[in-house]
């Protein structure tokens, strides 16, 4: 199923998620929902917090587009080593349309679950490891926007506040013409 996007600056983004007690087939469902909601969206990872679900679950797949589909899933991920620096231009389905420079470690391991709840360790460089941060700092309530200067935060601050209050004037109308 395939589930609404929240979107900045939207509070629940902001909340710390909570770990997975047990892998069952509630979480397994919500991986699915997940992964349908990405590919729909499209993007190349998805937090659950940023579908409202408040649990410690992230998905990437960032095969290219000529390559099979590579669908990870991280349960409870922990980021155990980070190395390098790299600066990436990163998108996020919660901030639409924007696209902002940010530096990252440019190589990580990381220790998650998988959708069965076996634990796995792997390294990540490149895209790859961009993705596992960025994602895993959803988990933690954090965005990519606070990874932007003062000045970059404010103005990308504006633009997502503009477009969040034209949907609800959008929605406003709709109701009323109903």
């Amino acid at each position: 199923m395939i589930r609404p996007i929240l979107h900045y600056p939207d509070p629940r983004l902001r909340q710390a998620a909570e770990p997975v007690a047990q892998v069952d087939d509630d979480v397994r469902k919500l991986v699915d929902d997940m992964a349908e909601t990405m590919y729909a969206a499209p993007g190349v990872g998805l937090a659950a917090p940023q579908i409202g679900e408040g649990k410690r679950i992230f998905i990437m797949d960032v095969a290219k587009e000529d390559e099979p589909s590579d669908l990870r899933v991280f349960i409870n991920p922990e980021i155990v080593e980070r190395h390098g620096e790299i600066a990436w231009e990163e998108g996020c389905l919660s901030f639409p349309g924007a696209r902002e420079e940010i530096t990252r470690a440019e190589r990580i391991r990381v220790r998650a679950l998988d959708r069965d709840g076996k634990t796995f360790e792997m390294v990540f460089e490149g895209l790859a490891a961009v993705a596992v941060q960025h994602e895993n700092d959803h988990l933690d309530g954090k965005l990519m926007i606070d990874h932007l200067s003062l000045i970059r935060r404010r103005l990308l601050h504006r633009e997502m506040s503009k477009i969040a209050a034209s949907k609800r004037r959008e929605t406003k109308d709709d109701v009323a013409a109903e």
